[in-house]
């Protein structure tokens, strides 16, 4: 923003006679209307109303269905003069000239008002009623109809946050969801009770507890807490979500107690509950600390939408807010019933494709043509190969993957397109036998040795897995699959471009931001919200503010329950190599928080881990995995907080509030999950294993093995040198890539506003895991119809029920997954069936077939690798 705006306070209306520097500027350089002519339109209110339900402003018809706030807009709406409001937009025009989440029809509509009323093509009284609305929701809202749609643009700061019973649902539902989420995380597809299905479990039981409690309680410092405070609100709601969606819906990085106690993979039985609880809490803490720091760059600026959180909010206002009940299009179902009857269809059609129709599920219809054809296996089998068939799936379980109803529609496309690419690309690759991948099966997660068999770790190492290179030079190299082979390129790239890229596109926020860091630790009664100027921060700025050094504080404490953990147990990792991951986390985390914030995608830098560890800690296994949990939890967890603290934000809790809920939830989850990985190892048979009866295949898991053989016992030295020398270049193709395709966006903005070199990339790596492209292409399909065509021709439609759509068979699903494990898998309640054999039944069911095999006695790669 150029200029300062006025300050307003919530629910207070600014007194009009009181002058604006902004709005003199304004008037000096439009020169079209005098403050003084707002008011020689009578009836302003009521006219425009009138031209918002006559359909003349379909851009702004949303403002319809926001409530009581629809009052206070135009009470807003009031105060502006002409000028003010033209100087509002040139603002608007500028801070969003390159935003791709800004409607392009909006932004076209606000250059055609500054250019004059003769340009825009209306009367006058027209014109200035158009201005005034486009400029109010701007100045007192959010110029993202998303925004609007699951957030107030007033707050009332009297209404019950931190009760008693908001943490305790919390607390309950935080231990619960993070026990069953653990759990499933390991089963492909997986099954995850998110915030949003846990939601639905919190409304009733706050609405029990504000019935069968009593208005009793205690008062500390002044304040009573009473264990009834009155109905259940939205805040409380909204505070035992955030305790949720930190605790059960964040990315906690324990896959690695699996690959190291295992037998399948490494067999450490020394890893014991104290060693990880004391990595599990260094690692969240450390994020949460981070957290704190990135919200200057990732929550207070607007264009930091977060789309992928804004369903979870849109719940929470459908089952406690009211909402007017206007015909929408011709629907005038409410959201609440709309979400219910959605919820109870997803919940009964997830039955077929997930227990008597699973071939539904796992659509690879293509190869039940030729169930043996190896060709057409490997190129359109969903579980072999790589997915490119134009329909791959039945179940909103897999259709979900890519959250398809949420993440803008450029963010999707731009990483589909990078995925058609990377699978086009490999098709050539593995044909020619590119570094010997043919006699590998082309998108398989696990290592192979030289004869086509999968590659044995104890051949190699000794008892403290260690690189014995003796026995390395007399087995074999360790080879990987064409699928790994370009994720690694492409996110090598990606490490290097991104962080160029993000630092040039974004350097006026992030030169702000450190300053105001900065000045926060100098002086300490500083806040943050006063260098913002956005609707929703001048709301937040009547709440204290958590300090920068509580963050920093959390930040010390967690680092040193790591030191203590990798020191007190033999893991073989010297300290100062985790400090080492954590300081470029840090550095790296600033671009992959803003590109998540902005596109819905998360970057995440877990790799970069391993290969510095590869190069610190040559030829150990577990220190190199310890690295890695390092390099991938602190990333990722630092963006599962401040995602939330984003959700806070537009829900108006305030920050310590905030800040409390989350260290609580996080706490307990780090307990619950390390008791579900116990449950989990002692009670479930052949755990991890590619043929588990209930598919808990563990495929994260196995990755992580296959990436700490390769980067850590055999180290990068050995894979750049004489494996795969070609993928130490793709780091500098990144350094060097960034600038061109920032100044090619620049002065082609016209033909490249929605393209995004890091989404590209993004999706190129995604054929990693064995994912492909058929947990894609239902996604960018459905992302088309709702969050491109709908979303422009039925904005209003759009706003009111998207968000809930998705948000309900999501929960269907989650649902519907655990009554099918709990009732069927669980009790062995077997239902076999052409219906649920087909998918399995060829070469793509099988998952280890290559393009060529290799002669036997003989062996594929080089003769000498040592």
């Amino acid at each position: 923003m150029k200029d300062e705006l006025s300050e307003y306070v919530s629910g207070q209306v600014p007194d009009p006679n009181e002058t604006d520097s902004s709005n003199e500027v304004s008037k000096e350089k439009t020169g079209i209307v005098s403050v003084e002519e707002v008011a020689d339109i009578p009836n302003l209110r009521e006219k425009a109303m009138e031209r918002l339900k006559s359909g003349m402003k379909k851009d702004l018809e949303d403002l319809l269905d926001i409530g009581s706030g629809t009052d206070y807009l135009f009470d807003m709406m009031s105060t502006l003069s002409v000028n003010e409001a033209l100087h509002v937009l040139e603002e608007a025009a500028d801070y969003h000239s390159d935003d791709p989440n800004f409607p392009s029809e909006t932004l076209r509509t606000i250059e055609i008002m500054l250019k004059g009323e003769d340009a825009y093509g209306t009367d006058h009284e027209s014109y200035i009623l158009d201005v005034l609305l486009e400029a109010t929701l701007i100045k007192f809202h959010s110029p993202y109809p998303e925004v609007r749609a699951i957030c107030d643009p007033t707050d009332d700061p009297t209404l019950p946050v931190e009760t008693i019973r908001a943490y305790f649902l919390g607390i309950v539902w935080v231990a619960i969801g993070s026990f069953i989420n653990e759990l499933f995380s390991f089963r492909q597809p997986s099954l995850k009770l998110r915030s949003t299905a846990l939601q639905i479990l919190l409304y009733p039981c706050g609405k029990l507890l504000e019935k069968i409690l009593p208005d009793k309680g205690i008062t500390l410092f002044g304040v009573r807490h009473s264990l009834n405070p009155g109905p259940w609100n939205f805040k409380e709601q909204m505070l035992a979500t955030l305790m949720v969606n930190v605790g059960s819906g964040s990315t906690n990085f324990m896959s690695y107690v699996l690959t190291m106690k295992l037998k399948l993979f490494f067999n450490q039985t020394w890893v014991t509950f104290g060693f990880m609880f004391l990595l599990n809490f260094s690692t969240q803490f450390m994020g949460f600390g981070l957290a704190g720091i990135l919200r200057r760059w990732v929550v207070y600026p607007s264009k930091a939408v977060w789309p992928s959180l804004l369903p979870t909010l849109m719940l929470n206002r459908t089952l406690l807010l009211p909402e007017t009940g206007r015909s929408i299009h011709g629907w005038t179902i409410t959201k609440y019933k709309f979400f219910f009857i959605c919820l109870g269809a997803s919940l009964l059609y997830f039955l077929i494709p997930g227990y008597t129709f699973t071939a539904l599920s796992t659509f690879n219809w293509m190869t039940w043509i030729a169930p043996q054809h190896k060709v057409l296996a490997i190129v359109t089998g969903s579980s072999l190969g790589l997915g490119f068939n134009p329909w791959t799936t039945w179940d909103w379980a897999v259709m979900n993957y890519s959250n398809p109803l949420a993440v803008p529609f450029f963010s999707a496309c731009n990483r589909y397109i990078g995925m058609l690419f990377a699978g086009l690309l490999m098709i050539a690759l593995y044909w020619k036998n590119y570094k010997w991948t043919g006699y590998i099966p082309i998108n398989s997660n696990a290592t192979w040795n030289n004869k086509g068999s999968a590659f044995n770790a104890s051949q190699i190492v000794n008892n403290k897995l260690e690189l014995d290179p003796e026995k390395y030079k007399s087995y074999s190299p360790p080879f990987i699959s064409l699928g790994y082979l370009v994720f690694y390129g492409s996110e090598f790239t990606l490490f290097t471009l991104s962080f160029i890229y993000i630092c040039i596109t974004e350097w006026s926020q992030i030169k702000v931001s450190v300053k105001g860091f900065w000045k926060s630790l100098k002086d300490r009664k500083t806040s943050n919200y006063e260098m913002q100027n956005d609707p929703i921060s001048k709301l937040m700025a009547q709440y204290p503010e958590v300090p920068d050094w509580w963050y920093l504080g959390v930040l010390l404490i967690s680092l040193a329950f790591g030191i203590i953990a990798v020191q007190c147990w033999p893991t073989g990792t010297p300290p100062w190599s985790i400090i080492v991951i954590i300081i470029v986390c840090v550095v790296l985390v600033i671009p992959s928080a803003v590109i998540y914030s902005v596109t819905g995608y998360q970057l995440g830098f877990n790799d970069i881990g391993i290969i510095l560890a590869g190069y610190m800690v040559p030829g150990h296994a577990i220190a190199n995995m310890i690295c890695r949990v390092y390099g991938w939890n602190v990333d990722a967890e630092a963006e599962s907080f401040i995602g939330d603290q984003k959700l806070g934000h537009y829900a108006k809790i305030p920050p310590r509030a905030m800040f409390r809920c989350q260290m609580l939830a996080t706490l307990i989850q780090t307990f619950s999950t390390i008791g579900a990985l116990d449950v989990l190892m002692k009670s479930i048979p052949d755990l991890c294993s590619p043929t588990q009866a209930d598919k808990f295949v563990c495929t994260f898991p196995r990755s992580l093995y296959t990436a700490t053989l390769v980067w850590g016992v055999v180290g990068p030295n050995r894979v750049f040198n004489t494996l795969y020398p070609m993928l130490k270049w793709a780091f500098l193709i990144g350094v060097i890539a960034a600038v061109p395709c920032y100044y090619a966006r620049k002065y082609f903005y016209r033909y490249l506003k929605h393209f995004n070199p890091i989404l590209f990339l993004s999706g190129m790596t995604r054929f990693e895991s064995s994912y492909n492209l058929s947990y894609y292409t239902p996604g960018i399909e459905l992302s088309f119809i709702f969050m491109y065509y709908i979303r422009r021709r039925y904005l209003a439609w759009w706003t009111k029920y998207n968000y809930v759509l998705t948000s309900a068979l999501a929960a269907g699903v989650a649902f519907g997954g655990i009554l099918i494990f709990a009732s069927l898998q669980a009790t062995k309640t077997s239902f076999k069936w052409w219906g649920n054999t087909v998918s399995s039944a060829g070469i793509d069911g099988a998952r280890t077939a290559a393009l060529y095999t290799v002669p036997a006695g003989s062996h594929f790669g080089p003769s000498v690798w040592e």
